[in-house]
């Protein structure tokens, strides 16, 4: 009845080396099609159309809170009776306070300030 204790060390190394070789091969994948994609092939489903509101929850939320109350980073309900376009616009480009600049891409941030300017 005496069990050998290295056993499970064993285990978790083959399961180790196996996932390393899985995943490799998935990122070797991943690689041709982020070539395709640069060469100006056919793009993925990430460059779906932007939705402000989906981005705000994936990137926003976490600072200025789910129901855009505030927490960290201030209150966003009628930003847009604060501030003009302009100003959210240079806001979401440039940062304020301790908001980082860029976080909204570019070509998106003509749709994200009108968002804002909307939101009440």
């Amino acid at each position: 009845m005496n069990r050998n204790p290295l056993i499970p060390f064993f285990i978790i190394m083959a399961f180790g080396i196996v996932l390393t070789f899985v995943l490799s091969f998935k990122g070797l994948g991943d690689a041709k099609e982020m070539a395709e994609e640069k060469k100006g092939g056919e793009k993925t489903e990430q460059t779906a159309e932007f939705n402000p509101e989906d981005f705000y929850k994936q990137t926003c939320a976490s600072c200025h809170g789910q129901n855009y109350e505030g927490g960290m980073g201030p209150a966003l309900k009628g930003v847009g009776e604060r501030l003009s376009a302009d100003q959210l616009k240079d806001v979401l480009q440039n940062g304020r306070g301790g908001m980082p600049g860029g976080l909204v891409p570019a070509d998106n941030i003509d749709a994200m300030t009108k968002w804002l300017a909307d939101l009440k």
